[in-house]
């Protein structure tokens, strides 16, 4: 647990600045004013609602909540320098209940005796349990405390709803190229918290190259940077740094792709790529896939999406879409990564170029429905099971007309009772189900032709 933002009585100030001079680069270049805060123009543009309140310092609890790198922590730092609220720090996953309890009674006695508020800033707030979070809840409440929670992990499903309830939510995007690049060049020339003090000769296309490398991720950017260039001036004692794009591709390594297998991106990227195969966009299609498979996504997971999309979103418009996509299941099953994508791609991309129809679907979603919400309707005696000696006593399946004894195949029979009677499957005019609506038809014509010989046959009976 420390404090932010107040002096230190257990440090000098030499001692103070030896500290922060140890820091990596990426907390040193945290901004110190609202000012020179990058990025996240949609909650702190000029009127936004963030930026009238830190102007105020009229803060109520915030939850900050984006992925790595994107100025969640380096906002707090703002605040606890804009702030006159009594200003705390903790870290989750190093916090315990009792870190929580003293700064609450801490609070509790500044806003008695002096009238001043107390802020407390829990970085990855996603990684206190259930129980810790509850303790928040009655100070949080009754104003005796100002919560701002940061976690890359989508609080509503990660911090509890009633915390959720007594806070402003803001959701924090991925910086863009620009501001990553507006960043590094401020690090390369700032002399007091960069590293302006070396001579250091940058190339731009080195870090643009950072920039899209580090996907938003400014703390990522920084980090290439620092190494890329401290590296060299070690071994060069105060010659002329050059950080050219041999020198950036070095530092950064491999791209790392921001994928969790259980959170947000997970079901956000699984949501494309479904969306984007019902939307017959293969470009998207196969981008989508691309990332999951590189950022690690279960092959079966990756299958089991494009097969329920064929039988989903394809259906019987083009019935080899189903089979293609079983196929992918059990390729991707039997051969494994790399080899597995080549079958995966295949099935999603026919998926997304074949047509498109929701009507099986529809229908088994409507047919269970009604099974769920009305009267079960009986199975009708001549369709009853017949294959056991009491069934014929009983006079299952007795009238039974065996449809391969007539004509084409067909014969008008019940298949359900008349009060059960619905029309669930409603093919439409797209790809093969044209086929299908076609037959259905003339079937609906024979019946009817049926229907009108057996009111003339009672005609003449009676």
């Amino acid at each position: 647990m420390h404090e932010d933002g107040h002096d230190n009585k257990l440090f000098s100030r030499l001692e103070r600045a030896n500290v922060a001079s140890a820091a990596p680069l990426a907390v040193r270049m945290r901004p110190r004013e609202l000012d020179q805060f990058i990025g996240q123009r949609h909650i702190l543009g000029s009127d936004k609602l963030l930026t009238r309140m830190l102007q105020a310092d009229k803060l109520s609890s915030l939850l900050f909540y984006g992925p790595p790198g994107v100025g969640k922590t380096s906002l707090a730092t703002v605040i606890a320098n804009h702030t006159k609220a009594k200003f705390y720090s903790l870290s989750a996953p190093a916090a315990s209940v009792k870190d929580i309890r003293q700064i609450i009674a801490s609070a509790r006695d500044r806003l008695a005796v002096e009238g001043a508020r107390t802020v407390l800033f829990i970085d990855d707030i996603h990684r206190f349990n259930r129980a810790q979070q509850d303790v928040l809840l009655d100070d949080v409440e009754a104003g005796v405390l100002i919560l701002i929670g940061a976690t890359t992990e989508n609080p509503f499903f990660s911090v509890n709803s009633p915390l959720i309830s007594r806070s402003t939510v803001f959701h924090f995007e991925p910086l863009s190229e620009q501001d990553i690049l507006q960043l590094l060049k401020s690090a390369v020339s700032d002399g007091e918290r960069g590293l302006g003090k070396l001579d250091i000769e940058a190339d731009e296309k080195a870090l643009k190259f950072l920039a899209v490398m580090c996907d938003g991720d400014a703390r990522k950017a920084l980090t290439a940077l620092e190494v890329g260039v401290l590296s060299q001036a070690a071994r060069k004692s105060g010659a002329k740094v050059k950080f050219n794009l041999e020198i950036a591709t070095e530092s950064i390594q491999q791209k790392a792709i921001d994928y969790d297998g259980t959170g947000d991106t997970h079901y956000d990227l699984a949501s494309a790529l479904q969306k984007s195969m019902r939307g017959s966009d293969p470009d998207a299609t196969v981008y989508w896939l691309a990332r999951m498979i590189a950022g690690g996504e279960d092959t079966r997971f990756i299958a089991r999406r494009i097969a329920i999309c064929a039988a989903e979103d394809v259906g019987n418009a083009d019935p080899m879409a189903t089979v293609l996509a079983a196929a992918a299941v059990q390729i991707s099953e039997f051969v494994g990564l790399p080899e597995a994508q080549l079958a995966l791609a295949q099935a999603a991309i026919y998926i997304a170029c074949a047509p498109k129809s929701n009507a099986a679907a529809s229908a088994v979603w409507e047919a269970v429905s009604d099974v769920k919400q009305r009267s079960i309707a009986p199975v009708p005696k001549h369709l009853k099971d017949s294959h056991y000696a009491a069934a014929k006593k009983l006079g299952y399946g007795a009238d039974y007309k065996y449809p391969h004894n007539f004509k084409d195949g067909f014969v008008p029979q019940e298949y359900l009772p008349e009060a059960a009677r619905k029309k669930y499957y409603i093919p439409k005019e797209v790809g093969y189900e044209k086929n299908i609506k076609r037959y259905l038809q003339k079937l609906e014509s024979l019946i009817q032709k049926s229907k009108s010989v057996d009111k003339s046959t009672e005609k003449k009976d009676s």
